[in-house]
């Protein structure tokens, strides 16, 4: 997958000295499937799981999962700024932004905290092909941030969203950051396509695929984020 999103060089980090390395935090039982690939990928049933690190700089990153909706990485990215890596769970939808019916999501997650740590946990949604990209933040921590200028605050599935917009120089970027960070989020996915159009800022596009995981600048010392739970309706 062609990847976008980098940080704007005013909210790079600065370099921090590396904490004490952690171990590899296994599933309750043994993965089904697990690997240290930069460009792993397991499929389970309509879903693909992506170990996905693409970024310059990038550390080490493992992934594993027992399912489409339980799986986690140990990643270990220098504290540099820049994103390093999308860890992620895919689904391609297919259906015209005006009749992707009701288009929702519920997932918990455990991500880390500290000093050496700077991501974002996401939907990544792309219109027609890799033309428009809809990056929904359920939550994020340290020194990261979205593409483009921001817009206006707005509602949407009785949530509040500070909206921005801006291009990468390959496509158009439209991301709506929580106001109201949480770890176990549910999402209106349509809500988010659908305004985007009725206000003017996105064509009428054909949502492809959707995307949610863990969009990592930095895990210096070694850190995990799993995903316990995720439920898609379509």
């Amino acid at each position: 997958m062609r990847r976008r999103s980098l940080l704007t060089a005013a909210l790079a980090a600065p370099v921090a000295a590396a904490g004490a390395v952690g171990a590899l935090q296994s599933p309750a039982q043994a993965a089904v499937w697990s690997t240290d690939d930069d460009w792993g990928k397991w499929t389970d049933g309509a879903y693909t799981v992506n170990n996905h690190v693409w970024g310059s700089g990038a550390g080490y990153q493992s992934i594993w999962a027992n399912s489409y909706s339980n799986w986690g990485v140990w990643a270990d990215h220098p504290n540099t700024g820049g994103v390093k890596s999308y860890p992620h769970v895919a689904y391609q939808l297919g259906r015209d932004v005006w009749n992707m019916g009701s288009v929702s999501a519920n997932t918990n997650v455990t991500v880390p905290t500290g000093s050496n740590l700077a991501y974002c946990t996401t939907y990544d949604v792309w219109g027609n092909g890799h033309d428009y990209e809809i990056m929904i933040w359920t939550q994020y921590h340290g020194a990261v941030g979205p593409i483009g200028s921001y817009v206006a605050d707005v509602n949407l599935g009785g949530q509040n969203w500070a909206f921005y917009q801006g291009s990468n120089g390959s496509n158009a970027v439209y991301s709506f950051l929580a106001r109201n960070h949480t770890t176990n989020s549910w999402v209106d996915i349509t809500a988010h396509a659908q305004w985007l159009v009725a206000n003017g800022r996105m064509p009428q596009v054909t949502i492809g695929e959707i995307a949610f995981g863990f969009e990592i600048t930095s895990a210096a010392g070694g850190h995990n984020f799993n995903l316990n739970s995720y439920s898609l309706w379509t």
